[in-house]
This record gives structure tokens, sequence and C-alpha cells, in this order.
């Protein structure tokens, strides 16, 4: 499903957050109620039946002792009179006679024909007992006794009614209760997952109301130290994130402009004088004045598109093994022949891996700013790292200008960004420079930084790690 751009679009409820997690509370609590109820309903009817069967074992324990030692005499009398409500107890003589009963209703019919010998006790299980009732189901115990020459059954009868009505009872609780937990469940995990997401809320609706225009705004950060706070925490360091680099590109924007308004001015004002003479010869004077121009014009596009790729971490590089210090000598001779200041050298022989092209482009912008800076000394070593136990590649680019103060020594490494006073393309340059540098380094995996130079001025150290160096 598609909307429109900037419509909100509503989704059901149920898909979210809330009500998952409402659903899943509660399918939850059913499986825990389920078994629970199951564990319980099973664990009380045995309990029930238990208790029965101890009752009933125990009063057949007492007949059969008492007509084992004193026979049946007065058994009719003391079984009536004995025996509890509910059981019945009878005495079974081994032709399947009732000799005593503590029942009327069990005083002409055995209850039960299960035999058994001296000494033995056996559990029967009825459904019912049509001489007591057609409907209760009973437990029976059964017991063998041998007395002056006779064998006899001893027979209590206990009924499981009242137990299986209370386990009915607690079935009928536990399935008219359990909706209704099931119900306060929902509820209760719907509107606390909702009071818990209200700030997240709050906060989606804040960050969609900032636009690109008011990227400076921030969220309110909730006084409670939860994820919540944290999340509101991390929004506003992303939004100042992306509001560093909304006025960086802005900045980048209105840098680039002025440095190309300045090449565009001087060709425009060359094409029209030249075309203002008749006679061609103002070509003549203006012809390298434009091909200056045009070829600073290049530069800063070429520049503009390094960095660009720099941006999306896709600066080509051909990789070979490169002798650095090969590198840094023709640049040496580049710098004596076009200025006339003292370039001072000390290079061991360095081989690293990296485009050659790129290093020396790297290498170039740090001896061009240099020998700007510079009053009459440049300063160009090149070794081993020895930070880096001698398995990398250090190079020192020093002047004996006026230096960097400590606190604009990073900054000196973004774009367009110059310490001069002028703007000038003669004393400033274009300020991309050190950036273009630090990214060809940062591309080959080294660092670059600037460090207090000994002797005065500004020292530019750069190392390339061991991974980068053979």
């Amino acid at each position: 499903m598609t909307s429109e751009p900037g419509k909100k679009v509503r989704r059901p409820a149920l898909r979210g957050v809330r009500g998952r997690s409402t659903a899943v509370a509660v399918l939850v609590v059913a499986v825990a109620l389920l078994v629970g109820a199951s564990a319980f309903i099973l664990i009380l009817q045995r309990a029930l039946i238990s208790s029965v069967q101890s009752t009933a074992a125990a009063r057949a324990a007492e007949v059969i002792a008492q007509v084992r030692d004193e026979g049946l005499a007065g058994l009719d009398e003391d079984l009536a009179s004995r025996t509890r409500t509910g059981l019945v107890t009878q005495v079974v003589d081994s032709a399947g006679r009732v000799v005593a009963s503590s029942s009327v209703r069990a005083s002409t019919n055995p209850l039960t024909t299960a035999t058994v010998v001296d000494g033995q006790v056996k559990q029967v299980r009825l459904s019912r007992v049509p001489i007591l009732d057609e409907d209760d189901p009973y437990l029976l115990e059964v017991g063998g006794v041998a007395s002056e020459g006779q064998s006899y059954r001893v027979i209590v009868a206990s009924p499981l009614g009242a137990q299986q009505e209370s386990v009915r009872t607690a079935l009928t609780l536990l399935v008219i209760g359990a909706p209704l937990l099931l119900l306060l469940v929902g509820t209760a995990t719907w509107f606390l997952v909702g009071r818990t997401l209200e700030p997240v809320e709050r906060i989606r609706r804040r960050v969609n109301e900032i636009g690109g225009s008011n990227v400076a705004e921030r969220i309110p950060v909730p006084p409670s130290d939860d994820e919540i706070a944290r999340l509101a925490v991390t929004m506003n360091e992303m939004l100042s994130r992306l509001d560093e680099a909304h006025r960086t590109q802005r900045r980048f924007v209105a840098d680039a402009s002025h440095e190309l308004r300045s090449p565009l001015t001087t060709l425009a004002a060359s094409v029209e004088l030249a075309s203002l003479d008749p006679t061609g010869e103002t070509w003549q004077h203006l012809s390298p004045v434009m091909d200056n121009e045009i070829a600073r014009m290049n530069r800063l596009v070429s520049d503009l598109l390094l960095l660009a790729k720099a941006d999306e971490h896709s600066i080509p590089l051909r990789l070979v093994d490169v002798d650095l210090d090969d590198v840094v000598e023709r640049e040496v001779r580049r710098l004596r022949a076009v200025t006339s200041l003292t370039v001072e050298v000390s290079v061991r022989p360095t081989r690293v891996v990296g485009d050659p092209s790129r290093l020396g482009q790297a290498v170039t912008n740090l001896t061009d700013n240099a020998a700007r800076h510079a009053r009459s000394t440049v300063r160009l070593q090149l070794g081993a790292d020895p930070g880096a136990d001698g398995s990398g590649a250090l190079l020192v680019v020093e002047d004996d200008g006026p230096g960097v103060p400590a606190a604009e020594r990073e900054r000196v490494f973004e774009r367009f960004v110059r310490l001069d006073d002028s703007r000038g393309r003669d004393s400033g340059g274009s300020g991309l420079g050190l950036a273009i540098a630090r990214e060809l380094v940062l591309a080959h995996g080294g660092s670059v930084r600037i460090v207090d130079a000994p002797a005065g001025g500004c020292r530019v150290e750069v190392r390339w790690p061991a991974a980068a160096a053979e």
C-alpha cells in the first residue's frame, strides 16, 4: 500500500508493538493457565480420592482385625454404630452371603464379587453400585480375613460423588475465571505498553516535524533515566550530526561557489575585453591569463570530485609497491625548482604499498602548504616509523613559518579552511590541499596530524601503518 508524500498512514494497532506485546502476553498467560489448571485439577482429584481411599482402607483394616480377633459376635451392631456417615461396610462369607452390614440397603447382596484371600486387600473402582446408588461412583476396599475356620470378605464402600463435585466446581471456576484473567492481562498490557510507548510516539512525531530546514531543533529528553531517555539522547546526537553535515554542506557549496566565481569572472572580463579589440592583440595578451584561470578551474573541479569520492569512500587506488623515497625526492626537486626556499632533506629508502599518483599528490599538497607559509626553510624527513616498531613509514614535513595554533590543528584539515586573513589565491590557495592530503592518506590506511615543531613553525607527521607497509 502506497501513500502520498507527507500523508500520515495509519496502520492497524494490533500490528504494532503494542498489539503484538498484548497478544504475546495473553498467549503466554493462556498457556500458563492451561498447564496450571490441568495440573491443579489432576492434583486435586488425586488428593481427594487418596483421602477417600485412606479412610476406606483404615476402616477395612479395623473390621478385618475385629473379625479375626472377635469373630462375628455383635458385628452387626458394631458396624452400624462405628462406621462413618457415607461409608458402607459389609462382611461376606465364602458362600456370598452378607453376614454383617452397616446399612440395611447392603444387608442382602454383596457390593462386589471381587474375591480375595486371607490377608489380601484389593481396591475396586466402580462407576455405580446399583444396590446403593444409581448415579454416584464408589471406591471399594475389599480385604480377606479368616476366622473360626471360615473365610470372609470385608467390603468398605466410599462414595466419590462429593469429591467429583468439588473437582467440577473447581473446573467451572477456572473456566469462568480464566477468560476474565486473560481479559485483565490483555487490558493491563495494552495500557501499560501504550503508556510506555507514549514517549517513543512523541519522539517520532517530533522527528517527523523536523525537516531539512530546521535540523537545529532537538527532541526533549524525558527525565527518566531509561531506554526511552537514551533513545532521545541518541536521536539528538544524530540530529546534531545531521545539523553539522547540513552546515558543512552549505559552507562547502558557498566556498566552492566563491572559488569558482573568481576564475569565471576573470575569464568573462578577458573575453569581453578581447571582443572589443578588432585587431586581436588583446587575445594574445590575455591568452596566458585565461590559460592560468582555466587550469585553476580544472584543478579545483578535480579536487572537488576527489573529495566527493572520498565522502563515498570510493577513491580509486592502483595498489602497487611504491618506493616512497623516490616520490619524496621528485617532490624535493620540484620544490627547489619553483621556489627560492631552502629545502632540507633526510630521506631513507622506504617502500610502501599504495597508489603512486595518489601518494605523490598527497606529498605535493603537504609540501606546497609548507612552502606557502615558510619564511626561508622547508624540511622533509622520511624513514621507518619508530612508533610502529619500525614496521611502518613516517613522513615529516616542516616549515619555519608562524605555525598552527593548537586549537586550529584539526580544523585546518577541513575543506576551504584557511588561517590566512586573505582569501586571495596567491596567498591562501583554495583551502583544499590539506583536506585532500588527509583523505588520500586515510585511503591508504594511514594518519596525518600537526604537532609542535622543535624549532618552531609547523610540523606535519604522516604515518603509514605496518599493514600498509611491505
